[in-house]
This record gives C-alpha cells, sequence and structure tokens, in this order.
C-alpha cells in the first residue's frame, strides 16, 4: 500500500502533467510592439486580454527596451508566468550610450523595417522548435511593423496588424499618396511653412471635412520629395492591405465616419478600444505584476492630488517622445504661474532637446504651494483621479484616449505625426479640447488654462467630455476582440 507521501506526490505529477498537457492546447499569439512606449503599453495590455481568453502569448520587445523594463520592473518579475513570455530581438541601432533615453523615431523605422525581419523569423523558429510550449498559431504585430507579413506569410499564419494610432491617423496616413498626386505635398518652398499655405483645406477624405494640411500628420510639412517618413508611412499603409486583419485601440462611436472609410479600403478593421478600460474592467488579477512603462513612475503624486478639491488640479504631460526648448519650458512654466492654477506638471530627464530641464527659480518659489513636479506618473490613476480638471496633452492618442476614457477635457500642443490629427478632432469633431499654436508663448498658456479651468468654455467641454466617457463604455469594442478571435485569429 503507498504511502500518504507518495500518494501527494504522485497526485502532484499527475497535476503537473494535466497542466502542461492543457498548456500545449492553447493557442499561441507572439505579440510584437513597435519599440516605443506609446506603442508597448496598448500592445502590452492587448496581449494580456488576449491571454484572458485563453492565449499563450510570447512578447517581443527589442534588447533595448527589454533592459529597461528589467530596470524597472525587474527580470523575473516578466517571466513569472508560465504562460506569458517575454522574448527580444535586436532594433538594429547602434548601442545607445544612456539607457534611459528617448530613442529616435526615424531611425527605429528606418532600422526595424530594414534589419529586424531575420531575427523575427528565427525567434519563431526557436519557438517552435520548442517542445514544452505549443506552436506559433498567430502574430499581432504594430502597424509599422509591417515586416512581420513575411514570417507569417512563410508558415501561413494568420497575421493582424495593431495599428496603435487614432482611426484618424491611421486614415490621415493612408491617404498620404493621395495628398501626393494632388501636388499638396512636397511643399514647394520652405516659406510654405509660415506663409498660411498649411491652411489649405484637404478635400479628399470624405470623413474628414475640413480638415487643414497644417492638422495631416506632420511629416508632410517638407520640400523634399523623398521625405523618408512619408515614404515609410506610404509602404506601411500599402502593406497593411496583405494583413488578416486591422485593430484599432478605438471605439465605434468616438470615429465611426473613419472606421467606415477605412472599412472600404482594408477587408477587416476592427476597434478594440479603449484597451486600458477593457483591461480594468476585466479585472485580469493573474497579470497585474506586469507593466509596462520604460520609466519608473513616482506614485507620490496620487496622494498629493487626494489633498486637492474635484477638478482643481491641472495635468501637464507631454508623453515620452516629445521634445521642447529650453525657452519653450520657460514660457509653459511661466503660463501655470501666471494662471494662478494648481498643476501636476511631469517633466521627463529627457524632456528638454540636447540638455537637462531646469524651470526658473522664480517660477518654482511662485508656485511652490500650488504646482507638483514629476519625472513620471501612472497616467491613467492620474487622469481618473477626482482632483483633475483639465489635461494640458501632446495629443499622443494613448494619451487622448485615456483623458476621453476618464471625462477629462484638453488643451492641446500637439508635437509631431499623427497627434496633429487628433487635436484636429478633438477640438473639431468631439469638442473637448482647445489648441495653443505651435509658437507657444506664457500669455497664450495663461489664457488657455484659465479658460479651460474657470470659464465657461471650460466647463461646456468638460460636460462634453463626460459625455464621451459613458459612451467609451460601450460594449461593442469587446463583441470585436472576441469576433477578432474566432475569425481571424484562430483561423486555421
Amino acid at each position: 500500500m503507498p504511502s500518504k507521501t507518495h500518494t501527494k506526490t504522485h497526485f502532484k505529477n499527475t497535476h503537473s502533467q494535466m497542466e502542461a498537457m492543457d498548456l500545449m492546447q492553447k493557442p499561441h499569439a507572439v505579440c510584437i510592439p513597435f519599440p516605443a512606449q506609446g506603442h508597448i503599453n496598448p500592445m502590452l495590455k492587448l496581449a494580456k486580454i488576449l491571454h484572458s481568453k485563453g492565449f499563450y502569448i510570447t512578447f517581443v520587445n527589442t534588447e533595448f527596451n527589454h533592459r529597461r523594463l528589467c530596470k524597472v520592473l525587474g527580470f523575473d518579475t516578466l517571466n513569472r508566468h508560465p504562460s506569458f513570455k517575454f522574448e527580444t530581438i535586436p532594433d538594429g541601432l547602434p548601442a545607445a550610450e544612456n539607457v534611459d533615453a528617448t530613442q529616435d523615431i526615424p531611425s527605429l523605422c528606418k532600422y526595424t523595417s530594414e534589419t529586424c525581419l531575420d531575427p523575427f523569423k528565427n525567434l519563431i523558429s526557436r519557438l517552435n522548435d520548442t517542445t514544452s510550449i505549443p506552436s506559433v498559431s498567430c502574430v499581432v504585430s504594430d502597424g509599422i511593423m509591417s515586416f512581420t507579413l513575411d514570417a507569417a506569410n512563410e508558415l501561413g499564419i494568420p497575421e493582424v496588424l495593431f495599428w496603435t494610432t487614432s482611426a484618424c491617423g491611421f486614415l490621415a496616413y493612408a491617404h498620404y499618396s493621395g495628398l501626393m498626386e494632388k501636388g499638396l505635398f512636397p511643399l514647394k518652398d520652405s516659406i510654405d511653412l509660415t506663409n498660411g499655405y498649411l491652411d489649405t483645406i484637404v478635400d479628399c477624405i470624405p470623413s474628414m471635412k475640413g480638415i487643414r494640411l497644417k492638422d495631416m500628420p506632420s511629416f508632410i510639412r517638407s520640400i523634399d520629395p523623398d521625405e523618408f517618413m512619408v515614404k515609410f508611412a506610404i509602404q506601411e499603409t500599402t502593406r497593411a492591405k496583405k494583413a488578416s486583419a486591422i485593430i484599432l485601440n478605438t471605439f465605434e462611436e468616438l470615429e465611426h465616419d473613419v472606421l467606415n472609410e477605412l472599412s472600404s479600403i482594408y477587408s477587416k478593421v476592427y476597434s478594440i478600444g479603449p484597451l486600458h478600460t477593457l483591461e480594468n474592467n476585466m479585472k485580469i488579477n493573474d497579470l497585474q505584476f506586469l507593466g509596462s512603462s520604460l520609466w519608473k513612475e513616482e506614485t507620490e503624486c496620487l496622494e498629493w492630488l487626494d489633498s486637492k478639491e474635484s477638478n482643481s488640479v491641472v495635468y501637464v504631460n507631454f508623453g515620452s517622445i516629445a521634445v521642447i526648448t529650453a525657452q519653450q519650458l520657460v514660457e509653459f512654466s511661466w503660463g501655470l504661474a501666471n494662471s494662478k492654477q494648481t498643476f501636476l506638471w511631469i517633466i521627463r530627464p529627457d524632456l528638454v532637446s540636447g540638455e537637462s530641464p531646469v524651470l526658473p527659480p522664480e517660477f518654482l518659489e511662485a508656485t511652490n504651494d500650488r504646482g507638483l513636479l514629476a519625472s513620471w506618473c501612472p497616467q491613467e490613476k492620474v487622469l481618473n483621479h477626482p482632483s483633475i480638471g483639465g489635461f494640458l496633452t501632446h495629443s499622443g492618442w494613448n494619451s487622448t484616449l485615456e483623458s476621453i476614457s476618464s471625462g477629462v477635457p484638453m488643451i492641446c500642443w500637439p508635437f509631431f505625426a499623427e497627434q496633429q490629427t487628433n487635436c484636429w478632432f478633438s477640438c473639431n469633431q468631439w469638442g473637448i479640447a482647445m489648441e495653443i499654436d505651435g509658437d507657444v508663448d506664457r500669455k497664450q498658456v495663461e489664457m488657455h488654462v484659465k479658460m479651460l479651468m474657470v470659464e465657461e468654455k471650460g466647463e461646456e467641454m468638460r460636460q462634453m467630455a463626460t459625455v464621451w466617457k459613458r459612451k467609451s463604455e460601450s460594449t461593442s469594442s469587446l463583441m470585436n476582440i472576441d469576433n477578432l478571435i474566432n475569425h481571424v485569429l484562430l483561423r486555421s
């Protein structure tokens, strides 16, 4: 008769074998984001949702960003779940000198598209040769990492392209070739940047009536007919037609007309956002420990916000990539100071181009009792805090969508790429924002902050933001994720 110890051991072994068998039955999605903070965040959220739906996940970062994540989270934390693993490939860039630096986006686009296919194919081959995990069954790739389509095609497995832009941003890129045909790009002379030419109405995009050339993604502001980022955008939006589907972190009610137009260009388009809201509502507890921030978040700001009145604080954050000049930093600082409003300002160590950000001592003294500075923060929690009354933002899509789903109106200061398009829609289509001109000055900042926080226009935008918050809670995106899984990702 076997001992109790032997029986327990036998049970454990049988249980482990059953777990291993269950693991091997899972569909295996390889998720690969473009190696920038604003792309990694939504991809990780989508990967967590797919994992909760029964997928084995391999999440592929560049070696550079993996080192940064390990520094923030710890290596053991990243790989402690048995069916959610992290892998790396090189990005092809020369070794970075500063591990916390924001890498150059055009260079990343160039090097990843030219050098990453072979390492990615080798990674998938290695995963498929590993007998303890299921074979790769689908690829979920960032929209501007379309080289991955070649790998998926060789294996005969579905691949979806996740464009982490807004739907309107993606559609604007898809119309770049049309702007060339109309002679709107390249600019005839550099003076066209300042002589009013950029106010030209773009009339070739049905779902964007009234949009100006200056509201299109900013790479077309060039006199060079061979501008790399324009060619790259055309290449990626063209190759996107070969994908099994296009997915976008947006929701139907917000970008209905744009999504309809996209569906006339691409065969399958799924709106699956806001992903951060879906992730939170699904309560994915087994992966709560997994974060995606490349900077250490300073959570002390939440306690500071607890001491402030409802809708009394302006949150200022220009995202993970935007850089400003030292003079612009000074103008923003005095605009905030002169507005007399309470503010939380996130200032990355690399926010000022070419130097460390230094604020005027007089500004620090003047705002000591009503301002808090931090280098990074948990933005979703900040925007959902009841004391936040407005958001001064660069109009990146993650920030815009998080602001919308939190019911927070915005002051927009778009930096580059499709941020200009997001800003135009926020101000002119959704009624939840106002724009600061590119040549920022303190009087303009002061005026806009006061308008947002204490005047009637700000209250009107706040009410409209509340309407969009309610609409963002629709279940249509969750149904779209289920359709994406059943009709695309699980396709044999």
